[in-house]
């Protein structure tokens, strides 16, 4: 949303559809140079704003009548606004909206008449929360990033694997234009309202995890197992497999993660195309994802073999992602892991035995259950081994001692 002054209107009209008694900017005359609070100047050049906003932007004489008429449809209003404009009518400076606009992953735009009242009402609700001060002026911004980047994923996705199969021809002789506009009128509020449906779901369960934490900083640097899934030799793949045979391998293999990730538990951080990266507060819920992942793909004859290492720790969060030691940990222990086979690191480990999953070693099984037959009593039920393995310096984290996690049982 960058801006070129020169020639922008900054009329003092009130914004189209502003609340009463406010207005877009001061409407004195002032001595040239005065500046007010959110950076217009009285010396930059007067003209009627509100003229030009009430005209809709003309189409760029290139630009496809279809993606036009889509982006009306989609965004439910029409071209209105340049940059200047948009922000003088929410009563925003243009360095604070061109700051929104970026993080949200728009291009600069130039002086070009291209957004719409549904901007400026965004941008106004954003300078709405850091005035009432509920958030702070980099919150907001990392609100709009966080946004802009999570929904553009998902807006790519849509058109790819979804929109695109069903906007094919049905009959011979429609063309895609014919198909797309009502296919995508009939769409757009269903999909909205189960994005809704499904942020509020997603919002409700991350504001019951921080509420539990024991205290601030545990919101934010908290302890978890981390997990790294990675399908083995998927470089050499790519150069053997046609584009569209990996496309549905990668989508395969993210599909089947996630549903694994979801259902015992976890919570699925990101996906990598060949790697999956999961959090579990759970050292025992970890290491079941684990092992399922493993045993899912091993009986699917369409999949590589995968690895996965798993760390525990102290782990910040920030945007929906984790960093720090104990993510650098998992994946070194990845990248080390035998084939269809999960490493974890001696936290994790004592982790589980903390919790009674894995004994300290078989031989410490053994006796608990001698101990146990004698008094009548049942033996610990182990769900999880481990294996100590060679210790070994890992790049950047010194000398680990990984361990290799197995099911004590034939447990599925």
């Amino acid at each position: 949303m960058t801006v070129d002054d020169t020639g922008s209107g900054t009329g003092a009209h009130p914004a189209p559809d502003a609340e009463p008694g406010r207005t877009a900017g001061p409407v004195t005359e002032a001595s040239p140079g005065r500046t007010d609070p959110n950076g217009w100047t009285d010396a930059q050049p007067r003209m009627d704003a509100q003229a030009r906003v009430d005209a809709p932007g003309e189409p760029d004489p290139g630009e496809d009548p279809l993606a036009l008429r889509l982006e009306q449809l989609i965004l439910g209003a029409e071209r209105r606004y340049t940059p200047f404009q948009a922000a003088r009518s929410a009563g925003v400076s243009m360095e604070l909206a061109s700051r929104f606009w970026r993080a949200m992953g728009f291009a600069d735009i130039g002086q070009a008449k291209a957004l719409t009242e549904a901007d400026v009402l965004a941008l106004r609700r954003l300078a709405g929360l850091v005035e009432a001060g509920l958030l702070s002026e980099a919150m907001a911004v990392q609100v709009a990033r966080s946004t802009g980047q999570t929904t553009a994923r998902l807006a790519e996705w849509q058109i790819d694997s979804f929109l695109e199969g069903l906007t094919e021809p049905p009959e011979p002789g429609m063309t895609r234009t014919e198909v797309t506009y009502p296919l995508i009128e009939l769409l757009l509020p269903e999909l909205e309202e189960f994005l809704v449906y499904v942020w509020r779901r997603q919002l409700a369960a991350a504001t019951g995890r921080v509420v539990q934490a024991a205290d601030d900083e545990e919101m934010v640097d908290r302890r978890l197992a981390v997990g790294f899934a990675d399908l083995v030799g998927f470089t050499r793949l790519t150069r053997r497999m046609e584009e569209e045979e990996l496309g549905e391998l990668v989508e395969a293999f993210e599909t089947t993660a996630a549903d694994l990730v979801a259902a015992h538990g976890g919570r699925l951080i990101k996906t990598l195309g060949d790697e999956v990266l999961y959090a579990a507060d759970d050292a025992g819920v970890a290491a079941e994802i684990a092992l399922r992942l493993i045993e899912t793909m091993a009986n699917d004859e369409t999949m590589p073999e995968l690895r996965v290492g798993i760390a525990f720790g102290t782990v910040t969060t920030r945007m929906g992602d984790v960093f720090g030691t104990t993510v650098n940990l998992a994946s070194r222990l990845t990248s080390i892991a035998p084939r269809d086979a999960v490493l974890v690191d001696g936290a994790f480990a004592e982790e589980l035995v903390r919790t009674g999953d894995a004994p300290v070693s078989e031989a410490e099984a053994a006796e608990a259950a001698v101990a146990a037959e004698k008094e009548g009593e049942e033996p610990p039920a182990y769900r999880f081994a481990l294996q100590p393995m060679w210790q070994r310096p890992v790049r950047g984290l010194g000398v680990v001692e990984p361990w290799l996690l197995a099911r004590r049982d034939n447990e599925s």
